[in-house]
């Protein structure tokens, strides 16, 4: 079956953001674009939430909103050398409820998934 060319399936982005948290997020944007250059929608909540939820005190109820967002991808994309705790969780939820799960490294090229 031929995908309709106008189809663009939704992809969760996947990538650290604690520790050095300006690159992070300007990484994060990067690989949205490479989700969006080849012709997918991302989701990447790690770059909405903290617009409006703090860190510290609601990281739980945030990684639990984007577990909820991850359910209505198709795909994974796991991204960096890093593989944070939460970032886990996601990985590990996505082969939970048989989601493909794709690795890249920071130069967004594709790599094995360990």
């Amino acid at each position: 079956m031929t995908r309709n060319p106008n189809y663009k399936p939704l992809v969760f982005i996947s990538s650290p953001f604690s520790g050095d948290v300006e690159s992070n997020i300007v990484k994060a944007r990067k690989y949205c674009r490479f989700a969006v250059d080849n012709g997918y929608i991302p989701v990447a909540p790690h770059l909405l939430y903290p617009q409006f939820m703090n860190e510290k005190n609601e990281r739980d109820s945030a990684l639990h909103m984007g577990i909820v967002l991850l359910g209505k991808c198709e795909e994974v994309w796991v991204f960096g050398d890093t593989l944070s705790e939460g970032m886990l969780q996601e990985v590990l939820q996505a082969e939970y409820w048989g989601k493909i799960v794709r690795c890249f490294n920071e130069a967004c090229e594709e790599v094995k998934h360990a």
